[in-house]
């Protein structure tokens, strides 16, 4: 059976970057990407697969953006001398037979969740995620392994359970409850990770939640009550766009060993 190999590039590069104590410049950029062409080829040589699909994200306003004019406002905007070097490495893992997919208005978590949905509803085989992004491990629902290059270990249904409290499928469900302080997604006020988990382990869902916040009481259910349009904006934000156009087919993605 074929195995799809799909990689979060700026989850690697990033963290590469970020791990070192020195100032910006275009010798750490340069270092860093060294750093991750080395882990791309780790993990083709761990994983094995027949297809890799790279995927980053293009930059700018996304779909998301548009939908809410806060998201990602928080977040620090990627040190100019990395993105400047980027086309660089794009071009290195052309020549190592490696299709780049990046594309505007939508972000890596899309086209990676756009590709491993369709892969798998094709019955093509094993659809393995390399990244540490919580946003992706709800895959894992659908039958998607993800793995954790950094601490070399497997995210599975148990390990989101585990983490979370609550399985992958109700993971986005959990997140849009919550928010999520790194992309600016607001959730409700005084809910957390143990409080949400908490309702979605006795209710179901957030319909489910929703429908029954009405006997909630004290401030819990007066902020679900209140709050309930800004939820279900969190919920839209933290959802995987799988009906991406990639632009690109099987057979470009084919690993040649």
């Amino acid at each position: 059976m074929a195995r799809l190999l799909a990689i979060d590039g700026l989850n690697i590069v990033r963290r590469v970057y970020e791990a070192s104590p020195e100032p910006d410049s275009d010798l750490k950029a340069e270092i860093a990407l060294r750093h991750a062409l080395s882990s791309f080829r780790t993990l083709i040589n761990d994983h094995e697969p027949t297809h890799i699909l790279p995927a980053f994200d293009f930059g700018g306003p996304t779909w998301r953006h548009a939908l809410y004019a806060g998201y990602r406002e928080g977040r620090q905007p990627m040190p100019q001398v990395l993105r400047d070097a980027l086309p660089g490495f794009y071009a290195t893992l052309a020549s190592f037979g490696m299709h780049v997919v990046s594309i505007p208005e939508v972000e890596a978590d899309d086209v990676i969740g756009t590709a491993v949905m369709r892969w798998l509803h094709e019955g093509r085989g094993a659809a393995v995620i390399a990244t540490t992004d919580k946003d992706l491990h709800g895959l894992i629902a659908h039958g998607a392994l993800v793995w954790d290059h950094f601490k070399g270990v497997w995210h599975d249904h148990a390990w989101v359970e585990k983490k979370f409290g609550v399985p992958p499928e109700l993971l986005p469900d959990l997140l849009a409850l919550m928010g999520d302080v790194t992309d600016s997604i607001p959730g409700v006020s005084k809910i957390g990770l143990k409080t949400g988990a908490k309702l979605l382990r006795a209710y179901g869902n957030i319909d489910a939640v929703m429908a029954g916040a009405g006997i909630l009481p004290g401030g819990l259910g007066e902020s679900l009550r209140k709050e309930r349009e800004i939820l279900y904006l969190s919920r839209k934000l933290v959802e995987l766009k799988t009906d991406v156009t990639l632009g690109v087919t099987w057979n470009k993605l084919v690993w040649e060993k």
